[in-house]
């Protein structure tokens, strides 16, 4: 989680949301990071879980993410909880809950849909406080 972190000061450093995510292989290595990029990239799919599985999809040359961990400073919205689940992702590991936004604990909670194919194993609330405390942060010196 703390290069998740890292990953989200970056996005915020470049004007964006501050979210980050780490994919772990299978034997917990580092596989791919990603930061939140919608505003720089010009593409409304550049969420920190999107741009880190697209990483390591191109590193381990497979679209399907078998085994591997993902973990990401903010509880996913619809479009990355779909995407967690078409890679296939074996593990999500989030921080700070997203009342709003969020699809898993809230909102859609689309895991529990049976019209989802794959569900990962969730586990949230990691690094919750530092993960919070920097979405507060950027949204309050944006006000």
């Amino acid at each position: 989680m703390r290069l998740a972190l890292e990953a989200a000061a970056r996005a915020a450093e470049a004007g964006e949301v501050p979210v980050g995510a780490v994919v772990l292989g299978p034997e917990g290595d580092v596989i791919a990071e990603g930061a939140n990029g919608p505003i720089g990239a010009h593409d409304p799919t550049a969420h920190a879980e999107i741009v880190a599985m697209r990483k390591a999809a191109e590193a381990l040359g497979n679209y399907r993410l078998p085994g591997c961990t993902l973990v990401v400073t903010l509880e996913p919205c619809a479009m990355c909880a779909g995407a967690i689940s078409h890679a296939r992702i074996a593990r999500l590991v989030y921080g700070a809950s997203d009342p709003k936004g969020g699809a898993v604990e809230h909102g859609p909670k689309l895991f529990e849909q049976a019209t989802f194919h794959h569900r990962p194993d969730v586990t949230g609330g990691m690094f919750a406080d530092e993960s919070a405390e920097m979405l507060r942060s950027f949204f309050r010196a944006r006000r």
